[in-house]
């Protein structure tokens, strides 16, 4: 366990009004995690793509005081925004053991996101991933001989307090959170960088989102966890995530663009196979999102092209592909996908390198 190590040694110095700043990518699980215990720890490891164009920008102002509790406004795209305010605060209080430092200070925290927010891509990871990174630098001005490496580990252990996925954006391109036997240095408590060589056909990995439905899900993906408690099929889902993961790094590192394609969909429908068999039962894909995934294996099949799809717990669909395919995929995308797209909305993207500080 992690959590004793990041717990900062008391110091009596305080920083003058200052902010900090921090731009983090949103990530794409190709393996994914569904089911969790404790605080925001996954019963399987998952792995993920970050993302490059997707990401949040966030800026944390802070002023001392002294009323010894946390005290924070939080601002999105310019405007005052209250309901931010109740998951930030879970935050906060989630982190003050490892950053006891933040109750001397009033917070300004002004946030904004380079896709819509109502695109239906999930911000959480990219959105606390930036605040945890924001907090991290006010930990190394007070603490000046923190290494980059405990800098960013601890990045990723706060973030995941905040969302769980969130520890899978802070670095990239490849992550791993969640234990597994045969992965070294995967834990639960943050997501490491990949530790295998990524085969060159997987650089630059293309992924346009379409946007199918850009409405609020009908089920949080907090309750979905919750329902893998008591699912009949969970114990053998993990059991498989275990497999999977293992079999995703070798066509990662191979290029096997054919085994690759085969487990990253099958992973995706299983996700969703988890969520229908569920009691209570729901379904968040939508009509449109059974099109799309029909005239991609149509596709594929007539082109020989190697675009694949990867779903999110939602309606939207994920498409991937190596970029020198991209001029095809795109014309395809224009002139077939798109409607099936809400207002016909897709969001260009590519697997990036993970967060930066601004």
């Amino acid at each position: 366990m992690l959590f004793s190590r990041f717990i900062p040694l008391t110091t009596k110095k305080k920083l003058v009004a200052g902010q900090f700043s921090s731009r983090a990518p949103s990530n794409i699980a190709l393996i994914k995690y569904w089911g969790k215990y404790g605080i925001q720890l996954p019963k399987n490891a998952s792995l993920s793509f970050s993302l490059s164009q997707c990401s949040t920008q966030t800026t944390l102002a802070y002023t001392p005081h002294q009323h010894s509790t946390i005290d924070f406004e939080v601002f999105f795209e310019k405007r005052s925004a209250p309901e931010f305010k109740p998951k930030i605060e879970t935050f906060f209080k989630r982190v003050l053991p490892y950053a006891p430092y933040l109750k001397d200070y009033h917070f300004t925290i002004h946030t904004t996101n380079t896709f819509p927010h109502s695109s239906g891509i999930a911000s959480s990871a990219s959105g606390m991933a930036a605040l945890s990174l924001c907090v991290l630098q006010m930990e190394k001005a007070l603490y000046p001989e923190m290494t980059t490496d405990y800098f960013y580990k601890k990045a990723s252990f706060l973030a995941r307090l905040g969302s769980g996925s969130a520890a899978r954006s802070i670095s990239g391109p490849v992550m791993i959170w969640g234990k597994h036997p045969r992965i070294k240095g995967s834990c639960e408590e943050l997501a490491i960088a990949n530790p295998f060589q990524m085969h060159p056909f997987f650089e630059n990995y293309q992924d346009t989102i379409l946007i199918v439905d850009k409405g609020q899900k009908k089920v949080s993906s907090t309750l979905g966890h919750d329902l893998m408690n008591n699912h009949p099929f969970a114990q053998r889902r993990f059991e498989q995530a275990a497999v999977n993961i293992l079999e995703l790094i070798h066509f990662l590192t191979t290029g096997d663009a054919e085994g690759f394609i085969e487990l990253v969909e099958s992973e995706a429908l299983t996700l969703h196979a988890m969520m229908m068999t569920s009691r209570p039962y729901y379904l968040l894909m939508k009509p449109q999102t059974l099109q799309i995934i029909e005239a991609i294996w149509d596709y594929r099949q007539t082109t020989g092209q190697s675009l694949c799809f990867t779903l999110d717990a939602g309606a939207n669909v994920h498409l991937l592909y190596p970029k020198s395919e991209r001029k095809k995929t795109m014309a395809f995308i224009k002139d077939h996908l798109s409607t099936y797209c809400q207002h016909g909305a897709y969001i260009c993207d590519q697997v990036g390198k993970g967060a930066v500080l601004l």
